[in-house]
């Protein structure tokens, strides 16, 4: 074994590390202070499923409209400035949907809330990704655990904002500030210089050979090009099962307690915070088990959790039943998006690029089409009926995955 294989990062490398991990956070914390807060918004606003559902789809609109803006952003300013500038953005859109005095300017808000968004997760994931290479291992799973940390946060401030009565201005102001101030801190110990592509990332720092010897295998198995479009797809449609369950703990986990299951306001905003303190636990554990068990089986073995846990919730429903269903779907879908984006970035006869970044766009379709088709469902039938797309998200990735890696010797 040679020393090369046991190099340490450099402490510049691991407060870079730490500050990629603080930009994760402040993302997840920010939507999620205004989450718990849509069943107010919606009594305030004095609207339907529908109309609801159509509203908060202003926020994935705004990330799918701007997805494609945010690579020139970060070629001509930098992931990290890039990262840290949506931030700021998406802090101010939230502030002003929350105090939005009818639909249009709520929806706008989102909207503005939404693109931002869109600009700051492709700004956090490149940095985060030259992060991994510097430090020769993966570890981008870990900056999507601290994610869902930022969401648990976010969705406990603003249950904790709740009981209080605080109102929602204060909440939400001080949620933009205090996080914008985190994430500027941040910028200061994010990696210095250009993003450069992978090849020359690695070039500057080391020779090739020894970072080939320290870096983890990668899935280098041909792919036919007729057959790159389909396995393309796949991983869309995988990440995109992955979103569809986000957003049923975004958009209706704290609603369907609320309103159908009769639990308090704060207790219902426990079914998001169940959701991805879960989705927290599979992310933390997620390196680790793709190891061992690669990423095929634990794709399959989430889907089958997820699609049971909130399958039997909606079966039975309960309030602490239906909060354990949406801890099950959480920790089912907790590797999904990482690893279509892996997957998707290794996709040979693509662009260095270009798989992942197709990958981040369209997965926000799901963002876009669920809550409206949720609210449509809802209004004709339930909002239990519309809830069962979670255990439909479930089964699309128990028959998709075996487009991801499986296990290596």
């Amino acid at each position: 074994m040679t020393v090369d294989v046991l190099r340490r990062p450099a402490p510049a490398e691991r407060r870079a590390r730490v500050a990629v991990a603080v930009l994760f956070l402040t993302n997840g914390a920010l939507f999620a202070n205004l989450l718990p807060r849509y069943p107010q918004i919606k009594a305030d606003l004095g609207i339907g499923n529908a109309a609801y559902g159509l509203a908060v789809a202003a926020f994935p609109a705004g990330a799918i409209a701007a997805g494609l803006a945010a690579g020139a952003l970060v070629r001509r300013f930098g992931s990290a400035r890039v990262a840290v500038g949506g931030t700021l953005v998406t802090g101010a859109g939230i502030l002003a949907a929350g105090l939005g005095g009818s639909v249009a300017l709520f929806a706008a808000a989102l909207f503005l809330a939404g693109a931002a968004d869109a600009v700051t997760d492709v700004g956090q994931n490149v940095h985060g990704l030259r992060v991994q290479r510097r430090y020769g291992r993966s570890i981008i799973n870990s900056f999507h655990a601290i994610w869902s940390i930022g969401a648990v946060t976010g969705g406990s401030m603003a249950a904790g904002a709740i009981a209080l009565g605080v109102s929602r201005g204060p909440h939400l102001l001080f949620s933009a500030v205090l996080f914008a101030v985190a994430a500027c801190v941040a910028l200061r110990f994010c990696l210095p210089g250009g993003d450069n592509p992978p090849a020359e990332e690695n070039a500057a720092g080391e020779d090739a050979a020894e970072d080939h010897a320290r870096r983890p295998a990668r899935h280098t198995a041909p792919v036919p090009g007729a057959r790159t479009s389909y396995v393309l797809a796949a991983l869309v449609l995988i990440a995109t099962a992955g979103t569809l369950v986000e957003d049923a703990g975004n958009s209706w986990a704290t609603l369907y307690l609320s309103a159908s299951l009769h639990a308090s306001v704060a207790l219902a905003a426990s079914g998001y915070v169940a959701l991805v303190g879960a989705q927290f636990v599979g992310r933390l554990l997620g390196d680790r088990l793709v190891d061992r068990f690669g990423q095929r089986a634990v794709a399959r073995s989430g889907a089958l959790i997820a699609a049971v846990g909130m399958g039997l919730a909606l079966a039975a429903p309960t309030v602490p039943g239906t909060i354990l269903g949406f801890a099950a779907a959480g920790f089912g879908v907790a590797t999904l998006v990482p690893a279509a984006m892996h997957e998707a970035d290794e996709l040979p006869g693509l662009k260095p690029g270009s798989g992942l970044t197709i990958v981040s766009w369209l997965m926000r379709l799901g963002f876009l089409l669920s809550p409206p088709v949720v609210g449509l469902v809802a209004d004709a039938t339930s909002l239990r009926a519309g809830l069962l797309v979670v255990p439909l998200a479930g089964v699309i990735v128990l028959l998709l995955a075996g487009v991801l890696r499986p296990r290596r010797d």
